[in-house]
């Protein structure tokens, strides 16, 4: 008989939460600043998300490195035993 409407993403802002967001937003920053402070959040997480990518492929190169490479127990061990047959 009648449906509920039932809100796609449940727990996020509709359309009149959005619009008191949006005019708090406008009495707290004035409208020429909103644009200023959209577009440097947008850059802090442009530079976060850099920081990320860059962090997980040092972490993926530093954990395919041991595998290829002498550990330095080994040559610490063998240039050890080189000095003691010189002297």
């Amino acid at each position: 008989m009648y449906d509920p409407i039932v809100p796609l993403f449940p727990g996020l802002p509709g359309g009149p939460e959005l619009l008191i967001v949006l005019f708090v937003l406008v009495l707290l920053f004035g409208a020429n600043k909103i644009p200023k402070l959209a577009r440097s959040t947008g850059q802090a997480m442009g530079e976060f998300k850099r920081g990320r990518e860059e962090i997980e492929e040092e972490l993926k190169e530093g954990a395919e490195e041991p595998a290829s490479e002498p550990s330095t127990t080994e040559t610490t061990e063998s240039s050890t035993a080189e000095t003691e047959k010189t002297s």
